[in-house]
């Protein structure tokens, strides 16, 4: 096998083995919990600039397949691994994890101890690193893993949004069946690309929805022009006031149509509402969160990605209420206007990977609709 490196920032160093391309790879690591879910991971735009670590310690054991992507291509960074399997076994895989991270040039590293890694990072914080199996070089990895750029102030949606318009015609997958044709369409839906999900995409189409797909930088005039009855924005990767163009045209549709936003999509309804955004230690990746609902006293243990959060004081003068709360550390998961036909939650209710407590919200968001056109 051949030889690895991950270096953080902070001079901590993890020898293993590569794991897909051979080469090097930068960005900020993260760890998530998930114990499955790994190529819904993979091909989540959301972690455009980052490392991801699986805590789960076997990860790759019933393969990868052509149907559960997320996205046009894989996003990660680079990807670190316990162990990957090397027979994955599942009717429906296709091929392992080590040749599709080849396949798509995905840098890699297994054989480390990712507790010990996750530990340090949840002691420390997220933090940069580089991740070789080209030069194992300590001295040269960290004086270069502490030149590396971070996530703050990088605007990474640029680098994941669609260059063009598209409408969305696929329902939601079924075990005999495959993805299904969905039901006849109730409402029309422009949907922001600032990362968006296919399953996102697949919750819409299931509630009757016609999803019209547009570029992150689309003005609200010209999503205002094609008369839709809701705006839906999306997750994201990255620092949410690294995208001002998102911000603007979020303050020109709000108020005016009913708008649903989740993770990116909730930080840019905060900022668009004069609020602010922080960034969290060590992020929220994973698929076992509790967040309570404020309003009925639900508990939902939800899917979660996203490395800053809203500060819900900085946007009770305008209208503005925290609907959810995250009860691992308190912070703010969801967002309503008092008056206005908006709300937004920053976990993943479309739930791929993960349970499907949050489903209604995609339903809460027909409901609205359906009053607006009533």
């Amino acid at each position: 096998m051949t030889p690895a490196a991950l270096v953080l920032r902070d001079g901590r160093v993890f020898r293993g083995e590569a794991l897909g391309a051979t080469g090097e790879a930068w960005g900020e690591v993260i760890f998530n919990t998930a114990m499955s879910g790994y190529q819904e991971i993979l091909t989540d735009p959301s972690y455009r600039g980052q490392i991801v670590a699986m805590t789960y310690p076997l990860i790759g054991n019933y393969g990868l397949n052509a149907e559960d992507v997320e996205s046009r291509r894989p996003w990660v960074n680079g990807f670190v691994v316990k162990e990957a399997s090397a027979a994955p076994s599942n009717w429906r895989g296709k091929i392992s994890l080590d040749a599709y991270l080849k396949a798509h040039g995905i840098v890699g590293i297994q054989g480390i101890d990712t507790r010990a890694l996750t530990r340090h990072l949840r002691d420390q914080g997220a933090l940069d690193g580089i991740i070789s199996s080209v030069d194992v070089d300590e001295a040269r990895l960290k004086e270069r893993a502490r030149q590396l750029p971070g996530l703050i102030g990088r605007d990474l949606v640029s680098e994941v949004t669609g260059e063009g318009i598209f409408t969305w015609h696929e329902g939601p997958w079924d075990l005999q069946r495959g993805y299904l044709a969905p039901p006849a369409p109730r409402f029309t839906v422009i949907a922001y690309d600032a990362g968006i999900k296919f399953t996102i995409l697949r919750q819409l189409a299931s509630i009757g929805c016609e999803v019209t797909v547009v570029p992150a930088t689309t003005p609200a005039e010209a999503v205002l022009e094609r008369q839709p009855d809701g705006v839906f924005l999306s997750n994201g990767p990255g620092d949410p006031e690294a995208v001002p163009y998102l911000t603007q045209a979020v303050q020109g549709l709000l108020g005016r149509i009913p708008v649903f936003g989740i993770c990116l999509g909730h930080q840019v309804i905060g900022l668009a509402a004069g609020g602010r955004t922080f960034k969290l230690p060590f992020g929220h990746h994973g698929a076992n969160h509790p967040v309570k609902d404020l309003a009925t006293g639900r508990v939902e243990i939800t899917a979660q990605n996203h490395g800053f959060a809203v500060d819900p004081a900085s946007v009770d003068r305008a209208g503005w209420v925290q609907s959810h709360v995250n009860l691992n550390d308190g912070t703010c998961e969801g967002l309503r206007h008092h008056d206005w036909p908006a709300f937004s939650v920053q976990y993943h209710p479309e739930a791929s990977p993960g349970p499907h407590d949050a489903n209604y919200l995609f339903h809460r968001f027909a409901d609205l609709m359906a009053r607006k056109g009533g």
